[in-house]
């Protein structure tokens, strides 16, 4: 999150996996995971906040501040997705623990990600597109772990992240308005 490019990077990752899906979908979903009640699971409802505050349209942003999508009501939104949208692309952002030397990171990639993972939850597979921050360390008492995860890191890690996800969101929108132009009904 500290490298100079890491914007473009996660920007420039952001518009070519959503390209790969391009004919596979109708509606884009920005799906940020994690809740405001712990410090270290608020990167998603941050993210999600900053990009809605800046959104130019063209996409969908779920999971923010105050509306919060977390283990509670992952299923039902999920399932609001999928019912409710026509063709759905998600990509979804969550925080994760990792190794110590790895904190700070950012992963963007192709498929799902397994939300809850890092603090042994079941929780269904989300998105097609995926955005992970390592926020702290894993692989011991993970609940006090994010509760005392450092509020700092998390805000410029949201704020990096924020600001890569809609210059790539941005980018889809227009590549696909371009690619597939509207039709007259």
């Amino acid at each position: 999150m500290d490298s100079p490019d890491a914007v473009s990077v996660l920007a420039q990752s952001i518009s070519s996996f959503g390209m790969l899906h391009l004919n596979a979908f109708d509606e884009i979903v920005l799906l940020c995971i994690g809740t405001d009640r712990s410090i270290g699971d608020a990167l998603g409802p941050l993210v999600g906040s900053y990009v809605s505050e800046g959104a130019s349209g063209g996409y969908r942003v779920l999971g923010t501040l105050e509306s919060p999508v977390h283990a509670s009501n992952l299923a039902e939104t999920l399932e609001w997705v999928q019912g409710g949208l026509r063709r759905p692309m998600v990509i979804a952002v969550d925080a994760c623990l990792g190794r110590v030397e790895s904190v700070g990171m950012l992963t963007v990639g192709r498929g799902s990600l397994k939300p809850g993972a890092g603090v042994n939850k079941t929780l269904p597979a989300v998105g097609q597109v995926y955005v992970t921050g390592v926020v702290n360390v894993g692989g011991f008492m993970e609940y006090f772990v994010l509760q005392n995860t450092r509020l700092s890191l998390v805000m410029r890690m949201a704020r990096v992240v924020a600001e890569g996800v809609a210059q790539g969101l941005d980018a889809l929108v227009q590549n696909r308005m371009t690619l597939r132009p509207a039709t007259e009904v």
